[in-house]
């Protein structure tokens, strides 16, 4: 194995990481906005927070049916 197969295992490996943190993160962010939704938080202010667009805020996290 020679030093440029070597740095592509490791980059692969990197961005491996990197995903795996970006999908905890989303998860993250998406339970609370649901759970922001549920305490009555709207998405335009959610939207504000996050610096996603409120359809973005309104998709992941609707109205809650009461």
């Amino acid at each position: 194995m020679d030093t440029l197969d070597m740095e592509i295992q490791a980059a692969a490996k990197k961005r491996t990481r990197a995903e795996e943190a970006f999908r905890r993160a989303d998860e993250e962010l998406r339970d609370l906005l649901v759970r922001g939704r549920a305490e009555g938080k709207g998405p335009s202010h959610m939207a504000k927070l996050t610096g996603f667009t409120r359809e973005w805020v309104a998709k992941i996290a609707p109205q809650s049916k009461s």
